[in-house]
């Protein structure tokens, strides 16, 4: 909308203070006032006070020929930020994937020897159960509980395996330790898992998984596509690198948020992660 256009109500000195604080980012952590004011389109002596109005509030710090930005902006999206769950950050993202591959896709978390769906974009049904929020399935059977699984420590998987119910679910499933074991091994190394056609017949799934700002697995993304259209080979090829770069936009606001909050978003309400 132009200038020209704007609606009665717009305050254009309250744009113009928020373009000063835009004008500062992680490239251009000091700048000086004619710098200011030139990537604001503003003249010296406004900028001047748009920079000694932040500087009175606290927002902004100078030694009296560069300014920054001072830790107190972040007060600005706290209260947006702390209210977010780590399904609520996921789901754009969710649904840019989907846009592009035209595949469904869900986050997942742990939840004793479970997964459980916290948030879903479906884009069509391929399986013969409804999967909706909250939909549990056994973690060994399904990519995004073996992406998660494999993260574990040695000892607290061999636990797992030791207390898991491991009948077969189709004729594909694994159904004794040493392969599973080992799948998991697999997937450890190489920082995704493929599942086929062991939950249900006809459906295989990719997953990746998600981690927090310190490395640890919080979730996991998955892809879940029919058999007959598509091969083990293409999944790799043409779904999972989507898949990784989805991922590695939702780290970095998951990170973002635990650094404006000071704590990492719940996974849901009343579903914990496997930590």
């Amino acid at each position: 909308m132009s200038a020209g256009a704007r609606e009665p109500h717009f305050v254009r000195s309250f744009e113009r203070g928020l373009a000063v604080i835009r004008a500062f980012d992680a490239e251009r952590p000091s700048l000086t006032l004619s710098e200011v004011a030139r990537s604001c389109d503003l003249t010296r002596a406004a900028a001047r006070r748009f920079l000694l109005t932040l500087v009175d509030l606290g927002y902004v710090h100078t030694d009296g020929r560069l300014f920054r930005l001072t830790p107190r902006v972040l007060e600005l999206g706290y209260a947006y930020l702390a209210g977010f769950t780590l399904p609520e950050l996921a789901e754009p993202h969710l649904e840019h994937l989907v846009a592009q591959v035209r595949e469904s896709s869900s986050l997942c978390v742990l939840d004793g020897d479970d997964i459980v769906y916290v948030a879903r974009v479906p884009t069509r049904r391929i399986m013969t159960a409804t999967i909706t929020v909250g939909t549990r399935f056994p973690a060994h059977v399904t990519s995004v509980g073996r992406v998660i699984l494999a993260q574990l420590p040695d000892e607290e998987i061999e636990t797992r395996l030791a207390g898991i119910d491991l009948r077969p679910l189709t004729a594909r499933t694994l159904v004794s330790p040493e392969p599973l074991r080992a799948e998991l091994r697999r997937v450890r190394r190489q920082g995704y898992a493929i599942v086929d056609q062991e939950l249900e017949e006809g459906l295989r799934s990719v997953a990746v998984p998600v981690r927090d700002r310190d490395g640890e697995v919080v979730a996991a993304v998955n892809i879940p596509v029919a058999a007959g259209r598509n091969s083990v080979e293409s999944v790799r090829r043409d779904l999972l690198p989507h898949l990784l770069a989805t991922v590695a936009r939702i780290e970095a606001d998951l990170r973002e948020a635990t650094a404006a909050t000071g704590r990492a978003p719940a996974a849901a309400p009343g579903i914990g992660t496997h930590r």
